[in-house]
């Protein structure tokens, strides 16, 4: 391996790791794995509601009905996703020091609640606007309180573990039941903590903006979802996750844990604005990342490749590698092809490997932006869902599968030159191992 490639190779492998073993992104990719069987759930019941031409087969009074039926499934689990990515980081992270994590996430929810407004505008029929207390809005429990509500867990989470690596709490004698003594125990801690985020409620009064929820979505949220939105942020994450795998490194897992807030807020604003019966307003969310990318055959759109390899291939030991890696690869599982073929460190297909999914993303990209494919939803669908039927499901229509197909031929096109180049290669090996096994056969 040459000396410059070894250049390129050792800083980008040292940032993938540091990354990767990052503790925060760590806690904070759990904390969001925390919702996923709920999102899955409520995706479930919120596509059924949704189903095309159900109106057709039901009527009107009757798909209205069955949408009345299953609304609160999905407003239970996927609109208050913040509430779950809270009480996950508030459990991980005092695990991780070696905290309660119970407690740790009870009183993380307790401080995000506690920043939160109490209070939402009404406007009657006569259109009189009033306030109505003690009332929690969902959105401030979904995409727009996602930034907020992550800070707060984090900032009281430490602050309960730092407090109780202080021993300021209360001890109780052995013979006390154990869960009685861990309320004790993390009695000051709570208070303390929760002290703190009630004067940061009473010091925003005092602001323009009122509350931390509306400061914190102006000056951070919105301008990073805006940015994390565009094409060109896309496309320099997919080229970040491709390079990553090429060097051996989980480029997904790496990526995912620094955009995944980003990505997740994006994702909630169209569910909200889907269930709104609204216009979607966000081309990039977390389903056009896996099910556009991840979902054409696992990271780098591998499913063409293979493929290839399992039927346009001479060479056996190619054949073999695609035939094995196929059943995985209809579910978006790649590994076999990365580490089988292999994709890693192997300059011969780089160019595919990166450039297939960076024309491809263009391609969904500028096909929902000029309305050829509907955008995705927000519904959760399981990234391991094979391909036509995850593209229909994400975006609510048959344009969905089809824009998937397109990638898959995309794909097709751009690798087999280069693959037929690698089966040649191949294959004179093949002969070359036939023609041996004949000579040493002769010499017996």
């Amino acid at each position: 391996m040459s000396a410059g490639f070894a250049k390129f190779r050792d800083p980008l492998m040292k940032l993938g790791e540091k990354f990767a073993q990052n503790k925060t992104l760590q806690i904070l990719r759990d904390a969001f794995m925390l919702a996923f069987p709920l999102t899955i759930f409520g995706s479930i019941t919120l596509v059924i509601a949704n189903f095309p031409f159900l109106d057709k087969i039901l009527g009107e009074q009757g798909a209205a009905t069955l949408n009345a039926l299953l609304g609160p499934a999905s407003t239970a689990t996927m609109s208050i996703a913040t509430v779950f990515t809270v009480l996950g980081i508030g459990y991980y992270f005092s695990k991780d020091r070696k905290c309660d994590p119970i407690f740790g996430a009870a009183i993380s929810l307790a401080a995000f609640i506690m920043i939160t407004p109490m209070e939402v505008e009404h406007v009657l029929e006569d259109g009189t606007a009033v306030m109505v207390g003690s009332v929690l809005a969902i959105d401030r429990l979904g995409a727009r309180g996602m930034f907020v509500g992550m800070l707060a867990a984090f900032l009281a989470a430490f602050l309960y573990c730092w407090i109780t690596k202080k021993n300021w709490t209360i001890k109780m004698p052995a013979s006390v039941p154990p869960a009685v003594s861990k309320s004790f125990s993390a009695l000051i801690p709570a208070c303390l903590t929760l002290t703190v985020f009630l004067a940061v409620r009473i010091g925003f009064t005092f602001t323009p903006w009122g509350n931390i929820h509306d400061f914190i979505y102006e000056l951070m949220q919105a301008p990073l979802t805006s940015l994390g939105s565009s094409l060109i942020a896309t496309l320099l994450a997919i080229f970040s996750i491709q390079i990553l795998w090429f060097f051996g490194l989980h480029g997904q897992i790496i990526v995912n844990s620094v955009l995944d807030p980003i990505w997740n807020t994006l994702t909630m604003e169209n569910l909200m604005a889907f269930q709104a019966g609204e216009a979607l307003p966000n081309i990039v969310t977390k389903q056009f990342i896996e099910i556009f990318t991840v979902g054409i055959g696992g990271s780098g759109m591998t499913l063409a490749a293979v493929i290839i390899l399992a039927f346009f291939c001479r060479s056996r030991q190619l054949k073999q590698v695609g035939r094995l890696a196929l059943p995985a690869a209809c579910f978006n599982i790649n590994e076999p092809i990365i580490f089988g073929l292999p994709i890693v460190l192997n300059p011969t297909i780089l160019i595919p490997w990166i450039l297939a999914p960076v024309i491809n993303v263009c391609i969904v990209y500028f096909a929902m932006a000029t309305g050829l494919v509907p955008l995705t939803t927000g519904v959760t669908v399981p990234w391991t869902t094979p391909i036509f039927l995850s593209g229909m499901l994400a975006t609510n229509s048959w344009q969905g599968g089809v824009i998937q197909l397109v990638e898959l031929a995309v794909v097709f096109v751009c690798w087999l030159p280069f693959l037929k180049a690698l089966d040649r290669t191949a294959l004179q090996s093949d002969i070359q191992e036939e023609d041996d096994s004949v000579f040493d056969l002769g010499d017996e």
